[in-house]
């Protein structure tokens, strides 16, 4: 199914800019863009629960105790 959708001149702009090569689409274009943030996400999430699983059995640094250790 294909749609129109309404976009202002500077995202057009944007996208044109982000287009790998002259003739790609902007729905190729939006379609790597989502999936980036996907991956992102993901990536951030696997992140957040590595911290936290360092938090919960104390293997983790304090900035003071860092910035003591790098002499600042």
């Amino acid at each position: 199914m294909v749609t129109t959708i309404q976009i202002n001149e500077d995202i057009k702009v944007s996208l044109n800019r982000m287009k790998i090569f002259k003739r790609e689409t902007y729905n190729d274009v939006l379609e790597r863009l989502v999936e980036d943030v996907q991956e992102l996400n993901e990536e951030t999430k696997k992140e957040i629960e590595s911290a936290l699983k360092e938090v919960e059995n104390g293997t983790f640094i304090t900035h003071e105790k860092l910035a003591k250790e790098l002499g600042f």
